[in-house]
């Protein structure tokens, strides 16, 4: 059998509870719907953090956050640490990204041999960060993306458009080589959209679509006492200890707006792969960095370990794959991490596995679910103490949570862990932590979260990073080098009707 082709479409924020093929009702997302019906959904994956560039960094090394030593948005990843893109070119694959990866510091690509739309953000720390214009503030944690929401133009949306076009002349040169008899390689394609990421900001068309039908959340938290103290801490934070009636369903609307017209350029990339001869042989995989929150437990964006934040949508479809290897229609419920896509991609296309990959090829459980798996998944949260932004600015943030089987288990360093039965207790309301029937369980996903990860050494190094990014900062803000790669985002391109 020819080696196959990799279409790998990966998204930003995207909550897998909003798609028709994970059981949304009102969401209309035909294209990842069609491709779910054609191939294979995963259920329960695990992204590595629930915020982007940690998240990112490990799914494209196959390593935990405090293995790449990338815990936070303004750390950067070692350039020597092999990726799935030098895996793929290893294996003989000219590995080539359209759009979102957000790697910080001067190596833009990491594997990649060609790039054709960047990122809009610096590529170096310390120069000028993208000006949202009426919408500045609305992209980060923080209250004004509630307020300033609805009806207008998101730039993340044209960003999109933009690698939407190019992913697709991107294809369409190859169906030409390939109808004109020329030798056609095998090709691996990585796009990067941004949506549906905030701002909560959806053009008037899709917009008007989601307005009114958005049911509101469906897990309720009120702020109280009650509240585990890094959420309450958080939510007092990020000023959403009580948002409105009016913003929430506003913003909700937008969001699944954005979902839909993600869904909708999606559909036109793959429309470009069917239309040039290229669909069959191709293995396409889709999902995203981190979740959403959408109001659910009264928070919003990501960085918790809740279920519409930390779990991503991950669907896989291969038309001409192995008979057997992605039955069309199948819903896989195991538990499954991000860094398992990475090296089921490169099992699947004969490539080399990273040599220090924690992911687990999902071929033979692809090929039957029945198949023996361990069930379990570990996502990090990490901030610098007075570094990385956030509500915490003196004591900063050290998590990590394990999934394993029917058990969740929150670690929070110098605070209560939090223990959820997902089985019995799938809204994450109930915590078992204090039970004494759970003290067993509690005990052993401990142990396994500490196991080869220590709180005191990673604040440590964090500190140290801190210092270091301090000085290129500096350097970036007086040398101002040249981006190698950056989308041209304008404040024009943002804003609130």
């Amino acid at each position: 059998m020819a080696r196959p082709n990799l279409l790998y479409i990966h998204s930003d924020q995207h909550d897998p509870h909003v798609t028709g093929s994970y059981g949304d009702p009102v969401v209309e997302t035909p294209n990842l719907d069609a491709l779910a019906a054609s191939g294979v959904v995963l259920r329960n994956v695990y992204c590595p953090s629930p915020i982007c560039v940690p998240s990112r960094m490990s799914m494209l090394t196959g390593r935990y956050p405090h293995e790449n030593r990338v815990w936070t948005n303004t750390h950067i990843l070692d350039s020597g640490i092999p990726t799935l893109a030098h895996a793929m070119g290893a294996g003989g694959y000219r590995p080539v990204l359209v759009g979102r990866m957000h790697a910080v510091g001067p190596d833009q690509l990491h594997g990649y041999a060609e790039r054709l739309v960047g990122d809009h953000g610096p590529n170096q720390l310390g120069c000028s960060g993208a000006d949202h214009g009426e919408l500045t503030g609305t992209a980060g944690p923080s209250r004004i993306s509630l307020k300033k929401s609805g009806a207008g133009q998101n730039a993340y949306e044209v960003h999109d458009e933009d690698v939407t076009v190019a992913a697709i002349d991107y294809l369409n040169r190859l169906g030409v080589r390939k109808r004109s008899g020329l030798p056609a390689e095998p090709f691996s394609l990585s796009v990067g959209f941004m949506l549906p990421h905030q701002p909560f900001v959806a053009r008037r068309k899709d917009y008007d679509r989601y307005e009114g039908r958005v049911p509101p959340p469906a897990v309720h938290e009120s702020f109280s006492d009650s509240l585990h103290p890094h959420i309450r801490a958080w939510r007092s934070g990020c000023d959403i200890v009580d948002v409105s009636e009016e913003e929430t369903a506003r913003a909700r609307a937008a969001y699944w707006a954005l979902v839909d017209r993600m869904d909708a350029m999606i559909g036109r990339i793959l429309t470009a792969l069917t239309d040039n001869g290229l669909a069959q042989d191709t293995l396409v995989v889709y999902s995203s960095d981190h979740g959403e929150q959408a109001g659910e437990h009264g928070l919003w964006w990501k960085q918790t370990f809740y279920e519409h934040s930390v779990r991503v949508p991950a669907i896989l479809s291969w038309p001409g794959g192995p008979k057997g290897a992605l039955r069309p229609g199948t819903v896989i419920d195991r538990v499954i991490s991000s860094l398992d896509l990475n090296a089921t991609m490169l099992d699947a296309l004969g490539c080399p596995a990273l040599p220090h990959s924690r992911g687990r090829s999902l071929v033979p459980l692809l090929r039957d679910p029945g198949a023996p798996w361990d069930d379990t998944a570990f996502s990090e949260f990490c901030l610098d103490a007075a570094g990385a932004g956030g509500p915490f600015p003196e004591a900063g943030v050290v998590q990590r949570m394990v999934r394993q089987g029917d058990w969740k288990l929150n670690y929070y360093a110098g605070q209560p862990s939090q223990l959820f039965n997902l089985r019995e207790d799938p809204d994450e309301m109930v915590d078992r932590s204090l039970d004494p029937g759970c003290a067993r369980i509690a005990g052993e996903l401990t142990r396994r979260v500490l196991d080869g990860w220590d709180p005191e050494a990673i604040a440590t190094e964090m500190a140290v990073k801190r210092r270091d990014n301090d000085l290129l900062g500096a350097w970036g803000r007086e040398v101002r080098p040249a981006d190698a790669f950056r989308w041209n985002l304008r404040p024009e391109m943002d804003y609130l009707e």
